[in-house]
């Protein structure tokens, strides 16, 4: 097996390290929906524990339009639920919620996510961000609401921005 010169080896080695640095660069400026899990100690604060722990129990809860109850919800009504238990009230719709609280760039666990699935323009739907790149959400009618993940095309596409009512 021939062995390279060492000069050739080292430009082979900066060669696949700048190729690499690019791949990464590349694949982080192209990512629209920005979240950012807990770091180890960093902990939550006691609403946003709250605002997950309600989320979490209204998995399988069916889907209704209008709906803000333990018994039937819709993506608005499950937010206003879960911060309703963490003593914060938001505003009743999607789209009132994404103009009324503060935006933020990178979602935490228990903030909030917005798209606009209707292509108006506005924000027609909003999920819970859970961490580990998925959100709690009721997607719709004949559906329960359920955890899905936020990175895939449809969401990124339609990804509107982050709000953090919660401290």
């Amino acid at each position: 097996m021939p062995v390279m010169p060492p000069t050739a080896a080292r430009s082979s080695l900066r060669l696949l390290g700048l190729a690499l640095f690019l791949l990464l660069v590349t694949g982080c400026a192209s990512r629209d929906l920005a979240t950012r899990d807990l770091a180890p100690g960093e902990g939550l604060t006691i609403e946003r524990a709250l605002i997950l722990s309600a989320a979490e129990r209204s998995l399988g809860t069916p889907y209704r339009f209008g709906g803000n109850t333990p018994d039937a919800l819709d993506c608005s009504g499950l937010v206003s639920l879960a911060y309703r238990t963490a003593g914060i009230p938001v505003p009743r719709t999607a789209d009132d919620q994404f103009r009324a609280l503060p935006s933020v760039d990178r979602a935490r666990p228990g903030d909030l996510l917005f798209f606009d699935t209707a292509g108006r323009g506005k924000a027609s739907h909003v999920g819970i961000y859970r961490g580990d790149g998925q959100m709690i959400h009721a997607p719709g009618r004949g559906r329960r609401v359920e955890t899905a993940p936020v990175e895939i095309a449809y969401w990124q596409e339609r990804f509107l921005g982050a709000a953090a009512a919660a401290p």
